[in-house]
């Protein structure tokens, strides 16, 4: 591997320095976490508080940076293998888990009375970055300690089996169970795939039945389970008498391995360990459940709702894992460029690399100012709906108060995560692939470890909801919400362009951008919505008195929509419109933190003047009507049906 290694992967990152300094409101953030400085056992001030997080991190970067990065061949080479339906880990992989427990940072988000640390969870999520750098398959492990944990302490408090007294958890439901992965003596997993049933969570088949003595027992098999020989299961199944549908969906938790009378039991079986392209350091298995016991949470049918909120933790958290493959990818690239000559001159003296290397440095601070601004809006969201539930404000308006900041930080998160999700994951692949590529036929060859981060990074787009899920998850919510309040999201892209015309500088290019995606959006809308009152012209809106007709012009064709249908124009441009939302937020972030530290303003402009061709053509696409939903879908049959008359049906279309 090109260059001298780190001592410290927290200490040398000022831009991660920077983001944790700046972009997070500790004041706010910390008597939240701390209760008010309520706790015998906790910081005493916000300052206190702060420098203990920032110990905490350097002696994780420490610990990363000398007991991980050197050896991640070492863990590529040799990863954990299945004997006798258990999976062993290599020594190397035993030797950094033991000091990861040692530390104590594999549950460091959980209270210090169940376990752990009490720290925010944007502690976690910079450690997950860190951890990334230098392999992020053993990243990926240790986030299935605290962070299943954390779940399951969430999961009891919804049902009211939480109590606390004096900011203190002193009864919760599943303790046991949280202490011990609070302390790393054991992990958990999150058990959704099956065959046929990845992302069309709709049609999971394994089964949940109650038995005769009251006791839940699931049947199905599982596959692509990451950390799947954790004892601790978080598991999705149909409950017996539902036959299809996300309603049908329940929670449960299932223990692996079940003592009993001095004796193991094998509850669930690890049928299959696979051999993956990347990620070798961590193990993912299929798994059989057999008449497994196991516990519900919550209730019948709330499975998918629950299942969702531990997976868009998730989604954030490979926010961060995308970073820091892209920091790993950048740096190699860096030193690479810096050593080797070509032609008279250092790799990074040729203008065609150092483009490359300064557009790889540009995305990197840009996807790290998303993350930590999504990342802000979820942990106040989850703090303050803890705060609400447990010791909720006995004055009416100030909880009143409390439950619009929870609502907007929820919408705000719900807003951003996707978008983090999507950009991270194709910005890993595609920094890993330039790295490679800069390092030349060397990146080919595996001494250089250029191969093992591009291998590593193609899953990225892939779990925890690919590319395309979360495209359609931002195209729904933008334009639901356009749908929704018409004038609101009318009067800010009329906003926008007046911001277009009368800014100047960097501000009118913000509103350009902004001008750029509002206009996508209306077109995709206009489309969908003429191509829904074609539709309804031909039957309910071509009969019957006008009076009717009028009416359900103006109160029933908006709750009669077919996804599939209704919104095949939109589908089809929701990477495209992906891409551009995540860019525009981007630059907003960038613009602002310029505005605030004008230091940072240097950044904010090679973003947006990169950004700017990139949202024009993006747009272009979207608005030329050059690609329709029936041209792309007839080309995809791959027979050849219809190919000469292709252009004038989609015309005809929508």
């Amino acid at each position: 591997m090109a260059g001298p290694q780190s001592t410290n992967f927290f200490t040398d990152n000022e831009d991660l320095q920077w983001h944790l300094e700046h972009s997070v409101d500790w004041p706010a953030l910390v008597r939240l976490v701390e209760r008010d400085f309520r706790l015998a056992d906790g910081p005493a001030t916000v300052e206190e508080a702060v420098e203990l997080y920032r110990t905490i991190l350097e002696e994780a970067g420490r610990f990363v940076a000398r007991e991980v990065a050197p050896y991640a061949a070492e863990l590529d080479e040799h990863g954990p293998r299945l004997e006798g339906g258990e999976v062993i880990y290599p020594e190397r992989h035993r030797r950094i888990f033991d000091g990861l427990r040692e530390m104590g940072v594999l549950g460091m988000v959980v209270p210090r009375e169940l376990g752990g640390m009490n720290v925010p969870l944007v502690l976690e999520f910079v450690f997950s970055e860190l951890l990334a750098r230098a392999d992020v398959g053993l990243m990926t492990h240790a986030g299935f300690f605290g962070n299943t944990a954390l779940a399951l302490l969430t999961y009891a408090a919804d049902e009211g089996k939480v109590e606390v007294q004096d900011g203190r958890v002193v009864k919760t439901r599943f303790a046991e169970q949280i202490r011990e992965l609070a302390e790393g003596r054991a992990w958990g997993c999150m058990v959704m795939t099956e065959p046929g049933a990845g992302s069309d969570v709709a049609a999971l088949r394994t089964r949940a039945r109650l038995d005769a003595g009251g006791v839940w027992r699931l049947s199905g098999e599982k596959i692509f389970i990451t950390s799947g020989d954790g004892q601790h299961q978080i598991v999705l199944a149909r409950t017996e008498g539902e036959e299809s549908g996300l309603e049908g969906l329940s929670l449960f938790w299932v223990p692996r391995v079940i003592e009993r009378g001095g004796e193991r039991i094998t509850n669930v079986a690890i049928t299959k360990l696979e051999h993956k392209l990347g990620h070798t350091s961590s193990a993912t298995v299929s798994l059989l459940y057999e008449d497994s016991e196991a516990e519900l949470i919550g209730e019948r049918g709330q499975g998918f709702r629950l299942m969702l909120r531990m997976m868009n933790a998730a989604r954030i958290a490979v926010g961060f894992e995308a970073i820091g493959l892209c920091e790993a990818a950048l740096r190699m690239a860096r030193a690479y460029a810096s050593q080797r000559r070509a032609m008279g001159k250092l790799l990074r003296e040729h203008e065609l690399i150092a483009d490359m290397l300064e557009e790889m440095d540009t995305d990197l601070r840009g996807l790290r100012a998303l993350a930590f601004e999504a990342l802000e809006h979820a942990e106040l969201q989850h703090r303050l709906e803890l705060g609400l539930r447990f010791e909720p404000p006995a004055d009416a308006e100030r909880r009143t108060a409390l439950e619009q900041r929870v609502r907007r930080h929820r919408a705000r998160a719900r807003d951003l995560t996707p978008l983090l999700k999507y950009l991270g994951a194709e910005k890993a692949v595609e920094m890993a692939r330039r790295n490679m590529q800069i390092h030349g036929g060397m990146g080919y060859m595996r001494e250089t470890g250029a191969d093992k981060l591009l291998r590593d990074a193609l899953v990225v787009p892939v779990y925890e909801g690919t590319s395309q899920i979360q495209a359609l998850m931002a195209l729904k919510d933008r334009l639901g919400a356009a749908i929704k309040q018409p004038v609101r999201f009318m009067r800010e892209s009329m906003e926008a362009r007046l911001r277009a015309r009368t800014a100047r500088g960097l501000e009118q290019e913000l509103a350009q951008a902004e001008t750029f995606a509002y206009r996508a959006m209306e077109h995709i809308l206009w489309r969908v919505l003429g191509s829904k009152l074609k539709s309804e012209w031909r039957s309910r809106l071509s009969r019957g008195p006008l009076l009717e007709r009028l009416d359900y012009l103006r109160q029933g064709l908006l709750r009669s929509w077919d996804p599939r249908h209704d919104f095949s124009f939109g589908l089809l441009h929701a990477e495209r419109l992906c891409r551009m939302l995540a860019d525009v937020e981007i630059a907003r972030l960038l613009v602002r933190d310029g505005r605030r530290h004008p230091e940072r303003l240097v950044y904010a402009e090679r973003y947006v003047h990169r950004m700017m061709p990139r949202l024009q053509a993006l747009a272009a696409e979207i608005t030329g009507g050059g690609i329709t939903p029936q041209q792309v879908l007839v080309a995809a049959a791959g027979d050849g049906a219809g190919s000469a008359q292709e252009p004038a049906a989609a015309g005809s279309g929508a």
